[in-house]
Formats: structure tokens, C-alpha cells, sequence
């Protein structure tokens, strides 16, 4: 099922003896489908928010991780291996693959792509056909400093609709699609929505980085992790169409993999993510968690030859500044960040107050721009402020 701005479209061929039905039943046919998939996944999506479980609906797409009876576990001393980790994890509960880019046109204007791939597991196990526990979600925006395009594609595992595959890597939902090396050296990424698309083209000019203690990401006090590492070093060209203007961009691109089933502690109601690229040639990925017993804080810190030092809980300090409305949400988009360690005292602010991604699991995300100490750009994402 495909949604665009809470807009339902049917979209796919039928065979061609349905085709021959006249037009009024053939379109009612077509809604029908449209609902029961809708019902089909949405089913899905409640069993694993706890039966609408707001508290997790707030936490975003990691709270869907808040049971994890048999499903595997993150665990320390685990170093991802690849290109066998790029691929997917069935028998862990959530994952994701995520990619966002800073881009400009000729004229200098900035946007923001994001193009995104969750994996949930309604119940531990693999069965094939339409008897997988898997559901799939996608995600893509496009963002400018005046306009915030958003859709969101949704698929039952086991049919072919969506997956992850390697040999070559190729991730996909419908006719979204991220392919490329198995090294992710080099990826090729296409989204389309009801009036933009993108096609882009990506290559690494630096190392994939592990997170934590070599990819064992820790969020709480109590021991929740994940499993993560990102591709934080690409190079991205192509063209959007918006608004039917065919424009031809350049500019970084970075990948996050991730993958738990148990990310976030019960108390934790949303999280706060930057990664920020400098003008320096440094790089950042940090978060701050948010809980009733207080902030849960982590960050990597990449050098200009991509050598990555993992930082201690704490170091990392995230002040909201200024919110925004919208809908009926109140959202910091502009930030005071942090690092003494590296000297690092800057504000992060959004290109567009206004990229709430309005989805099944809704939460902010947009590309930002940093001044002081640093300067530079990157992506922001807030959950929990619903």
C-alpha cells in the first residue's frame, strides 16, 4: 500500500481478464484491495505497538523494539561482518537501512533526500509466502528551505514486494529502490512520489565506521543496544523532479544500518539523532535519548581520513533552542550542540522547520546547517514530540 500525505494509492498491473471488467467494478475492486492490504499491515503495526501503546508510538520506530521474547539480542564483542551484515537480520526484531543527503543545485539552494527502509518482525521465526512475520516500510522526502515532499510505501514480507538482498546488494520496496556493490562502494538510489522523484548516484571516499564498541551501540543505562554502523563518506549526484523542475544536484550522502530488537528502555519516550558533516572534513554522529530518569547521550566522532573514535556516554550535549508548530506539534528545530572533548560549540538549525514526516510511525525529519566553531551541514531526527 502506498500513502502519500495520508493519500491512499493503488498502484501495480492486474491480469488481463480483470482488466476486461467494466470500469465502476473493476475500480471498486480496486479499492477493496487497497483496504484490505491497508488493514492487513496495519493489523501488524498494532500488534507490535502493544495494541496502540502510545507510549511506544512516541518512542518512533525503535519503540517497536519494546518486546523482544524470542527474538535475538544485541550483544557486545559481535563485530559486524560484510558485505554479509548489509543484508538483512530476520531473526532480530527491527532494522533499518538509511540513507539521507545534503544536496545543492546549480544556483547554490539547498535539499535534503532521504530514502529509508524499516523491517519488522511481528513474531520470532521466517515461514514463507504470505505466512512471513515480516512487514516492510518505506520512507522518502524530499526537502527544500519552502517545501517538504514526503511518502510512505508499506509491504508484507514473503511475496517478493519488498526485501534486501545481496549479490548484487539491492534493497527495495516497490518501485523504490537502493542498489549497488556489496561493499556499498557504490549504490544507485530512486524514489518516486505523486509529483517528484529522485535518481541519484553515490560512491564512498572513505571507510564504513563502526559505532560504540565496534558496532555495539549501547541506549540506556539499563543495557539496551543495537547493532550499528553507517557509510558516512559518499559522494552523491543526480537530479530531482519537483513540481515538474528538473533539477541536477551534487553532494554528500550518508548510510545508517541498524538492527535490534530491543533499542530503547520502556522509560525512554523519544530520541534526538544528528549527523553533521563539517567544512573541516570532520564528521559527527550523535544522539541524545530522552527518559524519565534523564538523557542517554552517545557520539562518534569521524576524522578527515574517516578514522572513528567512539565517545563516552555524557560528552555529547544537545540543547533545544527553538520549536516549531505544526499540526499540532511543537518540535525543536534549531539546537545548541556540544563536544568539549572537541572543542566543538555550535548551533544546529533546520532548513525547513516544517519536514514532519507524517507516516504510520510519524516523527521530524530534515536537513539542517551548523555554524559556529563548526560549520557544515547534515541530517536531524526527532521522535517523541507527538
Amino acid at each position: 500500500m502506498n500513502v502519500e500525505h495520508g493519500r491512499h494509492v493503488v498502484r501495480g498491473r492486474c491480469p488481463r481478464r480483470l482488466r476486461r471488467l467494466p470500469r465502476s467494478i473493476f475500480r471498486k475492486m480496486k479499492e477493496l484491495v487497497a483496504v484490505a492490504a491497508g488493514i492487513i499491515w496495519l493489523t501488524g503495526l498494532v500488534a507490535l505497538m502493544g495494541h496502540g501503546d502510545m507510549a511506544v508510538r512516541a518512542q518512533g520506530f525503535a519503540g517497536l523494539g519494546t518486546r523482544a521474547d524470542g527474538f535475538a539480542q544485541a550483544r557486545a564483542g559481535v563485530r559486524p561482518v560484510f558485505p554479509r551484515d548489509h543484508g538483512a537480520h530476520p531473526d532480530f526484531r527491527i532494522e533499518w537501512w538509511y540513507l539521507t543527503a545534503n544536496l545543492k543545485d546549480a544556483e547554490g539552494r539547498d535539499f535534503g533526500v532521504q530514502w529509508t527502509l524499516f523491517r519488522l518482525a511481528l513474531r520470532p521465526g521466517e515461514a514463507d509466502g504470505w505466512q512471513s512475520p515480516q512487514l516492510w516500510m518505506g520512507h522518502a522526502a524530499v526537502t527544500s528551505a519552502d517545501t517538504h515532499r514526503f511518502a510512505e510505501r508499506r509491504a508484507r514480507g514473503g511475496i517478493g514486494q519488498a526485501g534486501v538482498r545481496l549479490d548484487p546488494f539491492t534493497a527495495w520496496i516497490d518501485n523504490w529502490v537502493m542498489t549497488g556493490a556489496d561493499d556499498l562502494s557504490r549504490l544507485r538510489l530512486a524514489a518516486r512520489g505523486r509529483d517528484w522523484s529522485y535518481n541519484l548516484e553515490l560512491r564512498a571516499d572513505g571507510p564504513i565506521v563502526l559505532h560504540g564498541d565496534a558496532g555495539y551501540s549501547v541506549k540506556s543505562p539499563d543495557g539496551q543496544a543495537s547493532h550499528y554502523y553507517s557509510q558516512p563518506h559518499y559522494r552523491a549526484s543526480g537530479r530531482l523532479v519537483l513540481s515538474g523542475r528538473d533539477i541536477q544536484v551534487s553532494g554528500d550522502g550518508w548510510l545508517d544500518r541498524e538492527w535490534s530488537s530491543q533499542p530503547l528502555s520502556a522509560d525512554q519516550e523519544g530520541w534526538d539523532w544528528f549527523s553533521l558533516r563539517f567544512d573541516s572534513g570532520e564528521k559527527l554522529m550523535a544522539f541524545r535519548l530522552r527518559g524519565d530518569g534523564g538523557d542517554f547521550t552517545a557520539a562518534t566522532w569521524i576524522d578527515p581520513t574517516g578514522e572513528a573514535t567512539a565517545l563516552p556516554e555524557g560528552s555529547f550535549r544537545a540543547e533545544p533552542l527553538t520549536p516549531a508548530k505544526q499540526g499540532g506539534h511543537r518540535t525543536p528545530v534549531r539546537w545548541k550542540i556540544r563536544l568539549p572533548d572537541r572543542g566543538l560549540d555550535a548551533v544546529v538549525e533546520a532548513l525547513n522547520p516544517h519536514a514532519w514526516m507524517r507516516t504510520s510511525v510519524p516523527y521530524w525529519e530534515g536537513p539542517v546547517r551548523v555554524n559556529g566553531t563548526h560549520t557544515g551541514v547534515g541530517y536531524l531526527e526527532m521522535t517523541g514530540y507527538d
